[in-house]
């Protein structure tokens, strides 16, 4: 990835650095750079299509849609994923969070929320047989000790996390 995030700012500017995280940690660069062709949301190895990047409404609109999942009758809620690859080699969902911090802040609380949101994907993804992993992307903030129980609980739930990357190792490609 080319691009380097913005590492400054904090209170009201930690909005606009962490979509500038969410910009130079991007899926699609990831899968192109990696030698992959992208066509529309669908991801070519070579001539074999292998699976699909649909981020946030791409999820439902460009995939669970067009499997007649209904999210509405699922789940109370609609998840919008920051990114998310489907491995349709292995019927397998990544879901994938990114998070930027550069001071405390609400993010730490809401981190070990990711068994839960796994479990509302889960739900969605069960009725045509596709696993879901859940995992996150995080910058360097979160590798302060004062993680290491937050980072801790989110293995214990079946959960990953990465630093500053994507890790398309980690899809099975």
């Amino acid at each position: 990835m080319s691009r380097v995030p913005n590492r400054y700012g904090g209170g009201a500017r930690t909005n606009i650095n962490g979509l500038l995280f969410e910009q130079t940690t991007s899926l699609d660069e990831t899968l192109i750079e990696a030698g992959y062709t992208l066509d529309g949301n669908k991801v070519y190895e070579g001539f074999e299509l292998i699976g699909m990047s649909v981020p946030k409404h791409d999820i439902y609109s460009k995939f669970l849609e067009k499997k007649d999942i209904d999210y509405k009758k699922i789940n109370s809620k609609k998840w919008l994923p920051d990114e998310c690859f489907i491995n349709l080699r292995t019927n397998t969902a990544y879901i994938i969070e990114k998070k930027f911090q550069n001071s405390s802040g609400s993010v730490d609380e809401k981190l070990p929320g990711c068994h839960f949101k796994k479990w509302e994907y889960e739900k969605l993804f069960t009725e045509i047989h596709f696993e879901v992993e859940f995992l996150y992307v995080f910058n360097d903030w979160f590798l302060h000790p004062r993680y290491s129980d937050t980072l801790e609980y989110i293995e214990r739930m079946g959960c990953h996390y990465y630093f500053n990357e994507i890790p398309l190792s980690f899809f099975g490609i």
